[in-house]
């Protein structure tokens, strides 16, 4: 499984689970995102998680699906 790098943009110090998903394509939508972890397993640093308002750190990695992302 490759992994991906997100970067945070200049200024912020985080993003949301919700956020990641929609910017990495995984879904279309925001409104999707409660949905999707409901019915998806995502791992945030090797730890299941399903608050789409998770907030993501530089360095944390995010396993969804066959896709692994990393915060950089």
């Amino acid at each position: 499984m490759a992994q991906k790098s997100v970067k945070l943009r200049e200024g912020e110090t985080f993003i949301t689970l919700g956020i990641l998903l929609k910017i990495t394509g995984v879904i279309d939508t925001g409104g999707q995102a409660k949905y999707f972890l409901s019915e998806n397993t995502v791992l945030v640093n090797g730890e299941e998680e399903n608050r789409r308002g998770r907030k993501l750190y530089h360095g944390d990695q995010i396993q969804v699906r066959n896709m692994s992302f990393l915060i950089d």
